[in-house]
């Protein structure tokens, strides 16, 4: 036989590559084969039957945190996986350089999703919600620096949270820009990018921009709080327009407080498509509204996006961003086989946004099947979620206050 597995019947969208078409897909070992038109049955030991579904790369999810059970926020990876078609987990700071060691050995060693990190410039990371950079004295750049030397292979740039309550403002004076500044010695003594998380200043955005560089990502571009990148009158920032042209990454980050219908239509309306969909998927996100990729991508089709246009930008954008595009979010032959399923649902959906504004949607899209390495893998819960559901004011105010619904699994 020719191929371990094979996909066949579905319609497989690969921006990396082009592909927008009925193909089937092939798969050797851990390796993408072959991704053509008619390829016969017989010539695999196992068969996955796509047909009226779409066939994507395995999603890259550019903002999560996956720390489970040592920090606030982190969720268990795997079974988000299985139900999702997310193979490429990038945390963004739940680990800094006094808890990596055990992310690593305990979460990404143990885990069968990919998992790589971006290092928290506060060295203890996001043990706590949030305050992480109020005490300067733990954004030691030696230490950080060292850590990341240690683990290139997995620690791909810093992350610095910049807020109201991550820099202290809220209990006190606060620490102002002065981690994002670490963060930023950090980042360019490394040769690596830095993550900026905006939400609620003080900081403001004036004073957080001039310090990123070309390469840098801005997380929670569709933040409707007071650092938003649009100007009351619905139009971009003139500054951020520019940081754009030179080569500043904007990413999405749903979260559980920090995607807005209103900033995202906006944004839309203006020309200014984010670069990277990523959920910023944890413990009280994944609870909603946020639920999963899926979910959030069916966001973007409901504000005009195509579903081409979604994938690509939860594949190959954000394997570019982390320098993995040769190996995920491509379906090219050589690659590594890490593929997702999907239906697109039609009906009559409503979607929320973290205010839990509701957006009429007549798209879901809804993962069946997860593979990585060319292994399917296995759902750990029968019950799929209904993030698309009818909610009651009991249910949106549970939802609001990070508890789920009884008709909603989150397991």
């Amino acid at each position: 036989m020719q191929f371990d597995l094979l996909i066949k019947g579905g319609t497989v969208i690969d921006p990396a590559n082009g592909i927008n078409e009925k193909r089937d897909i092939g798969i050797k070992r851990n390796r993408i084969a072959a991704v053509v038109a008619n390829i016969p049955a017989e010539s695999a030991a196992r068969v996955i039957d796509a047909s009226g579904q779409y066939v994507t790369p395995g999603l890259v999810d550019l903002h999560t945190h996956v720390y489970y059970g040592s920090t606030f926020w982190g969720i268990n990876p795997d079974p988000v996986a299985a139900r999702s078609g997310v193979t490429t987990w990038l945390d963004v700071g739940s680990a800094g350089a006094y808890n990596w060691p055990g992310f690593r050995r305990f979460v990404i060693q143990a885990a069968q999703a990919r998992i790589y990190g971006l290092l928290n410039i506060s060295s203890i990371g996001l043990t706590a919600p949030t305050w992480e950079l109020a005490n300067l004295n733990y954004c030691d750049v030696d230490m950080a620096c060292k850590m990341v030397d240690l683990n290139r292979d997995l620690l791909i740039g810093i992350k610095a949270r910049i807020d109201n309550s991550t820099t202290g403002y809220v209990n006190g004076a606060g620490t102002g820009v002065a981690g994002l500044q670490r963060a930023r010695e950090a980042a360019d003594r490394l040769g690596l990018p830095v993550m900026v998380h905006i939400a609620s200043g003080p900081p403001s955005l004036e004073e957080i921009m001039p310090i990123l560089r070309p390469g840098d990502i801005i997380t929670h571009c569709c933040t409707g709080r007071d650092n938003r990148l649009v100007t009351p009158a619905g139009t971009m920032r003139e500054m951020v327009r520019l940081s754009r042209e030179q080569g500043l990454i904007f990413d999405v980050g749903h979260g559980a407080g920090s995607f807005s219908f209103e900033s995202a239509e906006q944004m839309l309306g203006d020309g200014f498509i984010p670069d990277v969909i990523s959920t910023d998927i944890h413990q009280l996100a994944i609870n909603g509204p946020c639920f999963d990729m899926p979910t959030t991508l069916s966001k973007f089709m409901a504000l005009g996006m195509s579903l081409y246009s979604v994938i690509e930008r939860a594949t190959v954008r954000p394997a570019q961003v982390m320098g993995l595009a040769d190996e995920v979010g491509t379906l090219k032959p050589g690659a590594l086989a890490d593929v997702a399923i999907f239906k697109l649902l039609d009906g009559d959906y409503t979607l929320y946004d973290i205010a839990m504004l509701p957006r009429k949607a007549k798209q879901l899209l809804v993962n069946t099947q997860t593979i990585i390495n060319g292994r399917p893998m296995q759902r750990t819960c029968d019950e799929p979620m209904m993030p698309w559901i009818e909610l009651d004011e009991a249910q949106r105010t549970l939802i609001s206050r990070g508890h789920t619904p009884h008709a909603m699994c989150a397991c």
